[in-house]
């Protein structure tokens, strides 16, 4: 057994003995401390993920100087703490920092000498007392200075037409990069911040800006209000030479007194692109209002437009901020790029009240933050939008989660986590948008008069503070007196996949029928997950032809209902309204009943009726000329998120299964459903009509290789980047750049590419700056691949982008070989260039394998260099699982693939 050396006597030791800390806890910077260390420390018992408890940050008060045009930062904390017992060391949080002086002080003023010390890489760090601290309240003072973070993470700066910005992206632990503390969600304390910046530039943080002035040579202090108790995650610093666009207070109402100052903050010389977002933000905030019955909880609102951002966007209290391409939109977006402006900035101001207000204590309960503000998009949409399809958006969301979560490799909504290197695998579709499909059947069953004002009161209750799981559960159980909603939500969010119902309609002679229903776990072929009989409360609904809907909740493994009505039934629709978290299957007569009345259901219906078509067929349960007939009936929907809901599928299956005999006849069968509403939409004026035109085109070009529709993009993407022609920036809506400027770097010649790359350094349209990295990516010219690995990892590309290009490489059959072979070779330098936040995603990679020998490369790869992508395990058994199964599809899309030809022939012979 390792004997560990006390800390008191440690501490004593501080000032006059050199450490040296075990290898495989030495960070990879060199170490910074206050003092001489000591020597031979134990530190094993580092916390990897959730710091011992027994201390409090009590209030922590920040005075930084952060000039961006400078490559560091210097500054100082005091953190008032509460011991709950005597210790002479505590765990807290720092990373890259380099740390000056520390001590601590008593109530009564006296001072105890201390040292900082990083541990782990992850960001954990020991201070140790030169003598033990008694229990009761302490302060902390910490001098010290970091350099800005180049790579989006933690405080960052960026460069963007000559200008430099200060930005900081805390969540979800990157604080700890510019602020020694406890950086753990459930830790909430109040901050007051003080920024001393270059004089004239804007500063912004949580708090009302109170006062400002000179702090000598060209800078000038800003001091901000105290905040209400808050996490570091949702620490906000950002300093430059914004545009500020202030616009009138966004007024009192029934739910609250005070009213709310409104200002968006945009690098310099976009403020005017500021305007859409601030117009409609004042009626989204009294939206949440009026549906949550709580106010506002903030003392102001800034709606900030960083240069360059890590994520789309990020909640930070009082100060939301956007990577710029998702908000700089102008005062006419084409339609895709508004609905995407809206239900972000929806998501967003719906953490105001889920994250921020009412915080989850640890990283498990991310549902209780994430969840429900995706759920608040929709929510808050709807009514201020009632035509908009925000509520098909949000079912397509859902079930698109089913994807991931077909998967064994996948997670449960509510999962623990014990290691910082692995807090952002539970930013994915299932925290996201399972937890919506999930929020959405519990409201839908059980009722938003009875769900919702149980929602506004757990607010109440942890209004200010933290809360997880359980003590939702507990509150909404007993705001409702429903227990089954209680046993809905843990079944749930507490065990991972997707339930599948498989339903057998029995008919007696007297007419009368029983439905009989199976529930299990739904798996694709050649999935590696075992029956482990898996049983969840489901709340199932379902109507047939005689137009009685019945509900009920399913609770065991097998179920049989009595169906109402006096004859039997020519069909059922297992999912009313489309709202169940589940997948269902019928036999083939009845799923034929089924498909030959698809459009008489309501579109979120027709939603379930193709996913749950496509996942029998990916299980082997359903024919392909059935599949192919479901397809032809979403065509002839009336909405625009039915008709393209099959496309993903048959990109897929087009990209691993179809051979050089089948391209025509799927580009006939494509041709025949999608053509005609190309054409019909090209014109309109209806914004959803837009959309689908786009998204139509894109496939056609792209996926389809229609000739047509590629002559189309390639002429607008020559007119609006003026090459070869005299430019017309008004020729390409940005709902098109990524797919014209594919089709024209593939089509338009080599000296496009080159073309492109120097508009990117001329035009300042941030959408364009990401569209063009894609494409760039999107090249399948081999005589290209040089120079697009050399861009990738140059200057002239952002971090992010760099990601995006490097994915759709990958994506490119003719290439793909030397993009695969560079990236192995290259692995090192790309990891250095992308974002830190998702490194841990490399191994995504690689999704567009479909054989053995790359799976194994892709082992290879991450045995060796795994180390440089923290957190990458769960990515690498995701995609090491989608390549197995897109392996084990083989049989089934090749066989889809060559019934195109003779399903069009069969067509009068199918149901319809």
């Amino acid at each position: 057994m390792n004997k560990k050396l006390p800390f008191a006597l440690l501490a004593t030791a501080l000032l006059f003995a050199a450490a040296r800390a075990p290898a495989e806890k030495t960070p990879e910077q060199p170490q910074q401390q206050t003092a001489a260390e000591t020597a031979a420390v134990d530190y094993s018992d580092a916390p990897e993920g959730k710091l011992p408890e027994g201390v409090h940050p009590l209030a922590y008060r920040l005075d930084l100087l952060l000039d961006p045009r400078q490559a560091s930062f210097d500054g100082s904390v005091a953190i008032d703490i509460r011991l709950d017992e005597s210790t002479d060391h505590i765990w807290l949080h720092g990373k890259n920092l380099t740390v000056e002086k520390i001590h601590a002080q008593r109530k009564g003023g006296q001072t105890v000498a201390a040292s900082y010390r990083q541990v782990l890489d992850s960001g954990v760090a020991v201070i140790a007392f030169a003598e033990s601290l008694p229990a009761g309240d302490f302060t902390l003072h910490i001098d010290y200075s970091a350099a800005f973070d180049r790579n989006l993470a933690g405080l960052f700066k960026v460069e963007e037409q000559g200008n430099a910005y200060a930005l900081a992206k805390s969540e979800s632990i990157q604080a700890r990069k510019y602020l020694p503390g406890f950086d753990e969600p459930g830790l909430k304390a109040p901050f007051s911040i003080s920024l001393t910046v270059p004089e004239g530039y804007a500063a912004i943080s949580n708090g009302p800006e109170l006062a400002r002035e000179p702090a000598g040579a060209g800078l000038e202090k800003v001091t901000f209000a105290t905040t209400p108790p808050m996490p570091t995650y949702l620490l906000s610093l950002s300093v430059g030479p914004f545009d500020m666009v202030e616009r009138p207070a966004i007024p009192p109402n029934k739910y609250r007194r005070e009213a709310i100052p409104l200002r968006g903050f945009a690098r310099h010389g976009r403020g005017e692109d500021m305007h859409y977002i601030l117009d409609i933000t004042p009626k989204m905030v009294e939206t949440f209002e009026t549906q949550l019955q709580r106010p506002y909880p903030f003392k102001k609102l800034d709606i900030i437009a960083a240069p360059q951002w890590p994520s789309g966007a990020t909640e930070l209290s009082a100060a939301i901020t956007y990577r710029e391409q998702r908000i700089l939109v102008g005062d006419n977006p084409a339609p895709g790029t508004r609905l995407a402006l809206v239900e972000v900035h929806a998501h967003e101001i719906a953490h105001m009240w889920f994250g921020n207000q009412v915080t989850p204590p640890w990283w498990d309960d991310l549902w209780l933050k994430e969840g429900f503000a995706t759920w608040g998009e929709p929510l808050a949409l709807t009514i201020m939008e009632p035509e908009g399809g925000h509520d098909l958006n949000a079912t397509t969301s859902a079930i698109s989660a089913m994807q991931l979560d077909s998967l064994a490799s996948t997670r449960a909504i509510r999962e623990p986590v014990t290691n910082n290197n692995t807090i952002r695998n539970a930013y994915d579709a299932i925290t996201y948008s399972k937890s919506l499909g999930v929020i959405n059947m519990v409201d839908g069953y059980f009722g938003a008069e009875r769900f919702r004002p149980a929602l506004g009161r757990y607010l109440e209750t942890f209004s200010g503070g933290k809360a997880d799981s359980p003590s939702f559960y507990r509150v909404i159980g007993e705001e409702t007196n429903t227990p089954e909603l209680t046993k809905t939500f843990r079944s749930f969010v507490e065990q991972k996949g997707v339930p599948q119902l498989d339903l057998a309609l029995e008919c007696a002679d007297s007419g009368r029928a029983k439905l009989r229903v199976h529930q299990s776990r739904y798996k694709p072929l050649g999935s590696p997950i075992a029956d482990a009989r898996q049983q969840w409360n489901i709340p199932f609904c379902y109507k047939s032809d005689t137009g009685v809907q019945q509900c009920q909740m399913l609770t065991q493994a097998d179920t049989t209902l009595n169906v109402l009505g006096e004859t039997c039934p020519g069909w059922i629709m297992p999912n009313v309204q489309g709202s169940g978290y589940y997948r269902w299957n019928l036999p083939t007569a009845q799923w034929q009943a089924l498909v030959k009345r698809f459009g008489q259901f309501a579109p979120t219906e027709q939603l379930s009726i193709i996913d749950s078509a496509f996942a029998a067929f990916e299980a082997g349960k359903l024919s392909d000329t059935l599949l192919l007939e479901v397809v032809r009936q979403s065509a002839g929907a009336g909405k625009r998120q039915v008709i393209t809901m099959p496309l993903r599928y048959l990109r897929k299956y087009r990209n691993n299964y179809l051979d050089q005999a089948q391209r025509s006849a799927l580009l006939q069968f494509v041709r025949n459903l999608y053509l005609p509403l190309l054409n019909s939409s090209a014109d309109s004026r209806d914004a959803d009509r837009q959309i689908l035109h786009s998204t139509l085109l894109s496939f056609m070009a792209l996926v389809a290789e229609d000739p047509q529709a590629r002559r189309q993009l390639l002429d607008k993407a020559r007119a609006f980047t003026g090459f070869q022609v005299p430019r017309d920036p008004q020729a390409l809506d940005s709902d098109l750049y990524t797919a014209a400027l594919t089709v024209a770097v593939q089509d338009a010649g080599g000296a496009f590419l080159t073309h492109l790359v120097n508009l990117r350094g001329a035009l300042d349209d941030p959408r364009f700056e990401n569209a063009s990295a894609n494409a760039i990516g999107s090249s399948d010219s081999p005589r290209q691949v040089e120079t697009i690995h050399k861009l990738a990892l140059s200057e002239d590309m952002g971090p992010r982008e760099a990601f995006g290009l490097i994915q759709y490489a990958m994506a490119q059959p003719r290439v793909q070989a030397q993009h695969w072979a560079w990236l192995q070779q290259n692995f090192e330098q790309v990891v250095d260039k992308i974002p830190a936040q998702i490194r841990r995603r490399t191994p995504a990679f690689a999704n567009t394998f479909c054989d053995r020998k790359h799976l194994g490369e892709l082992q290879q790869l991450f045995a060796k260099q795994g180390h440089l992508t923290p957190g990458y395990e769960r990515s690498l058994a995701q995609t090491e699982e989608r390549i197995a199964l897109c392996m084990a599809l083989r049989e089934q899309g090749r066989s889809l693939m060559e019934a195109l030809p003779g399903a069009e022939g069969k067509a009068a012979d199918s149901p319809s």
